[in-house]
């Protein structure tokens, strides 16, 4: 959360916070593709917040642009170490991670939409929470080369980063300052990212009873 708030309070911060901020972003949303532990939803639509309040015409701009290239760069590095993994009689630390990430139960299902829809699957799981990871693993399993990942991975990217910008225009309209904005912006993010899981849980706990 505190990241969230400071990689997007530098972009608010005049020309010196531009400057600081776009690369902060572009670096914690690439490694938050490579790495799923930073909130990257979070940080483009808190980004998105500032860049609402600014008077800079190309500041929504830049911020679709350094959010929608930096995924598509994490995901095509993430997939290419995958398929290296695959490759390796001996795995790989990024591939056992995309796996550790893909319950059986999701991964069957990724498996069987993939398989049925092709790309538009690929293109949806960026918008789903906790999507992404079971498809990019159902991918490697199908042997998808890089390159057709990556024609698929392009409209995902650039759906994944509008809708999250829409998500931050949405709570910098909702509030004078533009940190009362990142913090709706956030809170909503988060919400959104925690629900399946949470109903995933109330399912199993009612199924079992």
């Amino acid at each position: 959360m505190n990241v969230v708030l400071a990689a997007a309070s530098t972009s608010g911060q005049g020309s010196t916070g531009q400057a600081i901020g776009y690369p902060t972003l572009f670096l914690l949303v690439m490694v938050g593709a490579l790495v799923p532990v930073v909130p990257t939803g979070a940080l483009v639509s808190s980004a998105a917040v500032v860049a609402f309040h600014e008077t800079a015409p190309l500041a929504m701009v830049l911020v679709f642009a350094v959010a929608s290239l930096a995924a598509f760069l994490g995901d095509v590095a993430l997939y290419w170490l995958g398929r290296r993994g695959m490759d390796s009689k001996n795995g790989s630390r990024w591939l056992a991670a995309i796996r550790s990430r893909a319950p059986e139960d999701r991964l069957a299902q990724a498996q069987r939409k993939l398989s049925e829809n092709g790309v538009t699957v690929l293109v949806l799981s960026r918008l789903v929470p906790a999507g992404r990871i079971p498809v990019m693993l159902a991918c490697l399993m199908a042997k998808w080369p890089v390159r057709r990942f990556a024609r698929g991975d392009v409209p995902a990217c650039l759906a994944w980063a509008a809708t999250y910008q829409l998500i931050g225009v949405l709570g910098g309209s909702l509030f004078d300052e533009p940190w009362e904005g990142v913090v709706g912006a956030v809170a909503l993010t988060l919400t959104i990212s925690a629900a399946p899981g949470a109903w995933r849980r109330v399912r199993g706990v009612g199924g079992a009873r």
